[in-house]
């Protein structure tokens, strides 16, 4: 939340998507307080999925919809089923952040199940279609992340 309410405070129009709606309420409490304009939506992107096999890229992600969007950000997630349709949502030219755990993390706390955490290589490797203008993978404040910042190429 705090990253959608961050974006939306240097003007961007933002959709915040979350299974959490608890967590959706906050995001808008504080959009509310701080005079921002910040959509919400419910989904649960991991059962929401139409005609989804337990492939990679099978069916669709009503919530991502192709090339609608400027900028996408995640932070701190990993359904890797997600990562074709995720990247199809950028709109060419656009923006991916993306940010999470790697397989190291166990070592040094939570998340810890392997269905949450990166191997190494692994977020280049799924970005490898996009240009990737800058990239970490390692230990940062303690925790054990990879990050990259990518654009989609023009089509």
């Amino acid at each position: 939340g705090r990253h959608a309410v961050w974006l939306a405070g240097l003007g961007l129009r933002v959709e915040a998507v979350d299974r959490d709606a608890a967590a959706l309420a906050v995001v808008a409490r504080e959009a509310t307080l701080l005079g921002l304009d910040i959509r919400t939506r419910c989904v649960d992107l991991e059962g929401d999925t139409t005609g989804a096999a337990a492939d990679e890229g099978a069916g669709s992600v009503p919530a991502l919809t192709p090339g609608a969007h400027d900028l996408v950000v995640v932070f701190n997630y990993l359904h890797r089923p997600l990562f074709p349709h995720l990247l199809a949502s950028v709109r060419p030219g656009g923006l991916l952040i993306y940010e999470t755990f790697t397989a190291a993390q166990a070592r040094l706390g939570r998340p810890t199940n392997p269905a949450f955490l990166l191997e190494p290589g692994e977020l280049r490797e799924r970005t490898r279609a996009f240009d990737i203008l800058d990239a970490r993978e390692g230990v940062v404040d303690g925790r054990a992340i990879a990050s990259v910042v990518c654009r989609r190429p023009l089509d």
